[in-house]
């Protein structure tokens, strides 16, 4: 069997983007169970209200929902399972010393198998303001529209 290459999206933490300033990103690897995998290769789990924590100088993955694996039996996973997360040393060094400051946290942005590897990528982001919500979501209108604009003028110029 050829092993699977390039990176396999499972789940994507959309809100998180909309509710934090993204400072910097990690990819970390995940301690999982064979269940565990197998219900990720039929693509189930959600981030929503995942977030990490540092314990003990190690990372860790709480709130992340993976679903049971249909097919499993008395060997199946609970759902929500605090999971360890494999970084280097001076990543999880530096994390628990950004994430130790005033207002930041660590979120999890996506779920996805990389070289047939579980892995997530995690950023140390800092919350969004309400007014800083409403001003990202006015930009992003207002570049729709310039496009949308844009696109009306040009379908204009080759219909004439």
């Amino acid at each position: 069997m050829a092993k699977e290459k390039g990176r396999k999206l499972i789940a994507q933490n959309k809100k998180a983007r909309h509710d934090y300033h993204i400072i910097d990103t990690y990819e970390a690897g995940l301690v999982l169970t064979g269940t565990e995998v197998k219900s990720l290769r039929q693509g189930r789990a959600s981030l929503v209200d995942g977030f990490v924590q540092m314990d003990g100088h190690e990372a860790w993955l709480h709130n992340v929902h993976v679903p049971e694996y249909s097919q499993g039996t008395w060997t199946n996973h609970s759902a929500r399972r605090k999971r360890k997360l494999l970084l280097h040393r001076a990543e999880i060094d530096k994390l628990e010393s950004k994430s130790g400051e005033t207002g930041h946290t660590i979120v999890p942005l996506a779920l996805y198998f990389k070289d047939g590897r579980a892995k997530v990528e995690i950023a140390l982001a800092k919350g969004k303001k309400e007014y800083d919500k409403r001003q990202a979501l006015r930009e992003k209108q207002d570049r729709r529209e310039t496009d949308r604009a844009i696109a009306a003028v040009k379908r204009r110029q080759r219909g004439a």
